[in-house]
C-alpha cells in the first residue's frame, strides 16, 4: 500500500499537541485502468495516438450526438407549425435555412465546441462543472463540512495566476453579500430543472417524431396507433435502463454514424435534384429579410429553429467520457457537415414542395430508400433518448452529492467503465412523464415549444457561468467576459422571448417541472444546511462528557463504535444525546462523517483522512470520508475493513517518533487476531531472531487494541436529526420544513443503506430540534 500524509488544521483537533492525520491509498490503479475507469480527458494525458483520438471520436457518436443528430427529424415542422406560411419566392425557406445555419454555428460550433469546452473541471463538462470551478476560485461553496485539507485534494488544484482587479472585485462582492451566492446556486438549480425537463422531452418528441413517419406510407394509420407504438418503445425503453448502457453502447456508434451518413447523402440528393441554389441561403442578409418580411411571425417561428441545436449541452455534459480533443474532431468532421447538409436538403425539397411541410422530412426521403432510413431514424431517436436519460441520472447524482437533491438509490451499471448509473425512482418517474407528455400532448409541434424553452434557458445559464469563468477563472478582463455574453447571450435570449410566446402552446411544460423540481430541491438544500447549523451549534464538550463519567457510570464496552455526524470537526450532540442516555460507549470510538466536496472525483488514496480526537488514551478518532461530485458511493463499498486499515496506519505514522513501549506491556496474542481483509498481515507486529525468540514490535500496543476491537465488533450509531418549524415560523417555511423535507428526509436513503451498513450492528439516536 502507499499512504500519502496530509497535515490537517491543527483547531480541528481537541488534543493539545497536533497530531498528524493523513489519507490512506487503498488501492492502487496502474494507468491502463485509470483510463478505462475514469476516460482519458480525467487523467490529463498529454499524449494520446492518433488511432486513440479517433477511437474516442468514433464512440462519442452513440453516446454524446444522439440527440443532436435527430433534430431534422422535427425543426422544419414545428418552425413552421404557426402561422408563418410558404409563399412563392421562398424567401421563408431561405431564412429559416439561414437562422438554422448561423445559430447552430455560432452556438453549437464557436460557442460550445471553441469556448465552453475548454472550461473543463479535472476533464468533466456540464453545468456542475462551470459551478464547481466558481466554487473553488470565488468561494462561493454551499457545502457544509468545507476544510481546508480539502485544497490539498490532487483535483482540486488551481492555476496559480494572479488575481486581476475585475476578478479580485467580484470575490470580495460575493463574500460580502451571501445572498447573491444564493442567488447564484438558484440559478444553477434553474438550469439543473430545465435538463431534467429536457430528459422528459427528448425521449417523447424523438420517439414519436421517428414512428409517425410511417403515416407517410400508410395514410390511413390513425393516430392513436401512433401514439400507442410510441408509448410501447417509450415503456421498453425506460424498462431497460438497469441493465446499464454499456451492454448495448456497441450498436450505438454505427447507428448514429450510418443515421448521419443517411441524411446527408439523401440532402446531397434533394441539393442536386430540387434546388442547387439553395446554398445562397447560407448568407446572414436572408435572416434580415425574413424578420423583415414576415415580422412578428417571423420572430414566433425561431422558436422552431433553436430546436437544431438540441444536444449541444450534451455534447459539453458527457465531455468526461471522452476527451475535448475527440469530440472536437467528431463534430468538426463528421456532425456539422452532415447536419447542415441534411438541413439544406430538406430546405431545397420544401422549396419546390410546399404543401408537404408537416411531413416534409419523411417525404423527402426517396421512394427506393424509404423503409431502410424509417428504421434507422427509429434506432437512432431511442440512441438520443436513451443518452439524455443517461445524463438526467448523472445530474440527479450530482444534485445528490451537493445537496441539492434527496440521497436516492444509485446503481453503478457497468464494473469498467466509470460514471454509468442508473436510478431506479427517477427512471420510473421519468417514464410515467413521457407517457404523460405524449399522451397528453400527441404533437410533436407542441412538443418541441417546449423542448425549445427547456434547451434555450440551460443554454442561457451555461453563457452566464461562463461569463464568471472568464473573469473569475481564467483572470481575463472584463471586456472579453462581456464581450462574450453579449454575442452568445443576445441570441439566446431571442429564442427564449421566442419560446416564452409559446407557454400556452406546450411551453408550460418545462415551467412546470422545473418549478416543482425546485421546490424540492431549494427545500431539501435549506433545511440541510439548517440541519447542520443546528449541529454546529449544538457541538458537545467532550471535556465536559468525561468529567461526568464517574457520576453517570459511564464504562467502556469491547469493540469498535463508528458514530456517524455531519460534522467533520468537534463532537456531535448526538454523542452527548447517547452517553446521556446509555452511560457506556467503545472502547474504540470513531466519529465518522461522510461529505462531499467541490471537484468531481476523489481519488481512493484520498478518500479518507484519519485524526485523532482528545488524547491518545481516550482511543478516540474521526474519520471524513470525501467523495466528488460524480463519484459514485458503491454499495459494495468495503468501508468497515478499509478503515480499520486506515487507523492502523494512522498510529503507524503517529507513532514514529515517540519512545518505544516495553516488550512485556504488548501481552496481546497476535495470532489468534483475524485481520484477513485488511491487507495486513501478522506477521507485520513482531519478528524473532534466529533464536526464535520474541523482540520488539513494530506496531503499537493501540494497533494492537484496534485490532483486538475489530474482532470483538463493530456498532454502527447514527444519528437522525428531525427538523421542525419554529411555531412563530411563517405558514411557508412551516409547509416546507414540517411537510416537504419531514416527507423527504423520511423516504430518502440513509447513510446505513449507502455504506451498505449491517443492520444487525446499527443504533440509531434520534433528535428533534427547531429551525
Amino acid at each position: 500500500m502507499r499512504y500519502g500524509l496530509h497535515a490537517l488544521n491543527n483547531t480541528e483537533l481537541i488534543s493539545a499537541s497536533p497530531l498528524p492525520s493523513f489519507s490512506p491509498s487503498l488501492s492502487a490503479m496502474n494507468p491502463s485502468d485509470q483510463f478505462v475507469e475514469h476516460g482519458i480527458s480525467q487523467q490529463n494525458l498529454k499524449k494520446t495516438s492518433c488511432a486513440t483520438l479517433l477511437t474516442l471520436a468514433y464512440q462519442s457518436l452513440g453516446v454524446v450526438y444522439g440527440d443532436l443528430g435527430t433534430s431534422p427529424l422535427y425543426v422544419y415542422k414545428t418552425t413552421f407549425s404557426g402561422k408563418l406560411s410558404l409563399k412563392e419566392d421562398d424567401e421563408e425557406i431561405f431564412g429559416v435555412l439561414s437562422f438554422i445555419f448561423w445559430t447552430f454555428t455560432f452556438i453549437a460550433l464557436f460557442k460550445y465546441v471553441f469556448i465552453v469546452m475548454s472550461a473543463d473541471d479535472n476533464g468533466e463538462g456540464g453545468t456542475f462543472a462551470l459551478y464547481s470551478l466558481l466554487c473553488r476560485h470565488a468561494r462561493l461553496s454551499t457545502l457544509p463540512n468545507q476544510q481546508p485539507t480539502d485544497e490539498k485534494l490532487c483535483a482540486y488544484a488551481k492555476e496559480e495566476s494572479e488575481d486581476t482587479w475585475q476578478s479580485n472585485f467580484l470575490k470580495k462582492f460575493f463574500e460580502k453579500h451571501p445572498r447573491f451566492q444564493k442567488g447564484l446556486l438558484i440559478f444553477v438549480l434553474l438550469g439543473t430543472c430545465m435538463t431534467i425537463g429536457d430528459g422528459v422531452i427528448t425521449p417523447a418528441i424523438s420517439v414519436l417524431s421517428a414512428v409517425s413517419g410511417v403515416k407517410v406510407k400508410i395514410n390511413q394509420l390513425h393516430d392513436n396507433y401512433v401514439v400507442i407504438i410510441s408509448c410501447v418503445i417509450l415503456v421498453g425503453l425506460f424498462s431497460i435502463q438497469h441493465h446499464g448502457t454499456h451492454r448495448v453502447a456497441f450498436i450505438f456508434a454505427p447507428i448514429v454514424a450510418t443515421w448521419l451518413l443517411c441524411i446527408s447523402g439523401i440532402g446531397i440528393y434533394n441539393i442536386f435534384h430540387w434546388n442547387p441554389q439553395i446554398y445562397r441561403a447560407l448568407s446572414p442578409l436572408y435572416m434580415l429579410r425574413f424578420l423583415k418580411t414576415n415580422g412578428i411571425e417571423g420572430w414566433l417561428s425561431l422558436g422552431g429553429v433553436v430546436l437544431s441545436i438540441t444536444g449541444v449541452e450534451t455534447m459539453y455534459a458527457d465531455l468526461g467520457h471522452f476527451s475535448a480533443l475527440s469530440i472536437k474532431i467528431a463534430f468538426t468532421c463528421l456532425v456539422y457537415p452532415c447536419l447542415i447538409l441534411a438541413y439544406m436538403g430538406e430546405a431545397a425539397f420544401l422549396s419546390k414542395h410546399h404543401y408537404d411541410i408537416q411531413r416534409s422530412f419523411y417525404k423527402a426521403i426517396p421512394e427506393a430508400v424509404f423503409w431502410p432510413v424509417f428504421i434507422v431514424a427509429t434506432f437512432a431517436a431511442i440512441v438520443g433518448s436513451q443518452a439524455v436519460i443517461s445524463a438526467t441520472f448523472s445530474t440527479i447524482s450530482q444534485c445528490c452529492a451537493l445537496n441539492c437533491f434527496p440521497p436516492v438509490k444509485i446503481v453503478h451499471t457497468s464494473s469498467r467503465i466509470y460514471g454509468q448509473i442508473y436510478v431506479p425512482e427517477v427512471n420510473w418517474i421519468l417514464m410515467c412523464l413521457c407517457l404523460a407528455v405524449t399522451i397528453g400532448l400527441r404533437d410533436t409541434n407542441m412538443m418541441g415549444h417546449a423542448y425549445g424553452l427547456a434547451i434555450t434557458t440551460v443554454m442561457f445559464v451555461t453563457t452566464c457561468l461562463m461569463t464568471l469563468v472568464i473573469v473569475l477563472v481564467w483572470k481575463q478582463g472584463i471586456m472579453k467576459a462581456i464581450m462574450c455574453f453579449l454575442l452568445f447571450g443576445t441570441i439566446e435570449l431571442l429564442y427564449i422571448s421566442a419560446s416564452i410566446y409559446k407557454v400556452p402552446e406546450g411551453g408550460w411544460i418545462p415551467l412546470v417541472l422545473s418549478f416543482i423540481f425546485m421546490v424540492l430541491m431549494f427545500t431539501w438544500n435549506y433545511g440541510t444546511i439548517k440541519t447542520h447549523q443546528f449541529d454546529v451549534e449544538n457541538k458537545v464538550s467532550m471535556s465536559r462528557i468525561l468529567s461526568l463519567g464517574p457520576c453517570l457510570g459511564m464504562v467502556r464496552v469491547p469493540g469498535i463504535g463508528l458514530i456517524f455526524s455531519n460534522l467533520a470537526s468537534g463532537v456531535p450532540a448526538i454523542f452527548g444525546h447517547f452517553v446521556t442516555n446509555l452511560p457506556a460507549f467503545h472502547q474504540v470510538l470513531v466519529f465518522v462523517c461522510v461529505k462531499s466536496v467541490h471537484v468531481p472525483y476523489v481519488c481512493e488514496n484520498e478518500r479518507l483522512v484519519i485524526s485523532r480526537v482528545g488524547p491518545k488514551e481516550y482511543a478516540m478518532f474521526r474519520c471524513v470520508v470525501r467523495y466528488g461530485y460524480k463519484d459514485v458511493q458503491q454499495e459494495n463499498y468495503n468501508f468497515e475493513n478499509k478503515l480499520v486499515s486506515a487507523m492502523i496506519q494512522f498510529v503507524q505514522v503517529e507513532e514514529e517518533s515517540e519512545p518505544e513501549v516495553p516488550t512485556h506491556e504488548l501481552s496481546m496474542d497476535t495470532e489468534n487476531i483475524n485481520v484477513e481483509g485488511l491487507g495486513i498481515s501478522p506477521h507485520t507486529f513482531s519478528h524473532c531472531n534466529a533464536d526464535g525468540h520474541h523482540h520488539e514490535p513494530l506496531y503499537k500496543y493501540e494497533s494492537l487494541q484496534i485490532l483486538k476491537a475489530k474482532e470483538s465488533g463493530v456498532t454502527y450509531i447514527v444519528g437522525h436529526s428531525y427538523a421542525r418549524a419554529k411555531k412563530s415560523s411563517s405558514i411557508l417555511k412551516k409547509f416546507a420544513i414540517d411537510i416537504v423535507y419531514a416527507f423527504l428526509s423520511k423516504n430518502c436513503r440513509d447513510t446505513d443503506v449507502v455504506l451498505n451498513l449491517a443492520h444487525t450492528s446499527l443504533l440509531e439516536v434520534g433528535m428533534v430540534y427547531n429551525v
